[in-house]
């Protein structure tokens, strides 16, 4: 075992997916309702571990040289963003969201809560800058197996954090019993949303 290669793939991992960004506040929101936690932290965690060792893998320059395949995502990806930021806002207005009782699962509620998943992980193509190109880059510093502990080390933040994140959130529910802090929680989730997809779409420069 590389220690080395692994704590560094475990820091730099760390660094890219602890941030706020529309994936952790989805993930977020589905932890604090109690709702599909499992299933969405299974999807986030395997969408980031394969995105990890495709770029180490060497996938990163395939990536790079297909600028207009990232292209395609940013406006996808934004108009994805901005349907959802408007439904949270539609849900701060009118004060609609509140903790669900465990065990309430409806097929057709999992399966929007899996193209939702798919959508904030696959269609935002900062997690392919991030995980394809930004790790599989650095992974370049090391060679032989030296580089799958590096991938390793960038997996585990991933599958750490996105646990902590989806089940620890039921740590915060004393603060989300009133309706007022889901309120709260949409329109920031809301102004998040809209801002990424204004940034992706290039309204800021």
């Amino acid at each position: 075992m590389s220690s080395t290669a692994y704590l560094a793939g475990l820091g730099t991992g760390a660094s890219l997916i602890i941030a706020i960004g529309a994936q952790n506040a989805f993930v977020l929101r589905q932890g604090l309702q109690r709702q599909h936690v499992g299933l969405v932290v299974a999807i986030c965690t395997l969408s980031d571990m394969s995105l990890i060792l495709l770029g180490v893998a060497g996938m990163g320059l395939v990536v790079q040289q297909h600028a207009g395949l990232l292209q395609w995502l940013r406006y996808i990806g934004a108009i994805f963003l901005f349907g959802y930021g408007l439904l949270a806002a539609w849900r701060a207005c009118r004060g609609t969201s509140g903790l669900q009782p465990a065990g309430s699962d409806i097929d057709g509620t999992r399966w929007r809560v899996v193209a939702a998943s798919l959508g904030f992980t696959l269609l935002n193509p900062h997690v392919y800058l991030d995980t394809v190109v930004l790790l599989g880059s650095v992974s370049t510093h090391y060679v032989g197996a030296a580089r799958w502990w590096f991938a390793a080390g960038a997996a585990t933040a991933s599958v750490a954090w996105f646990i902590s994140l989806g089940f620890g959130a039921r740590f915060l529910l004393p603060w989300f019993r009133s309706a007022l802090a889901w309120r709260l929680l949409d329109a920031f989730v809301a102004v998040l949303m809209l801002l990424l997809a204004a940034v992706l779409l290039g309204l800021f420069g």
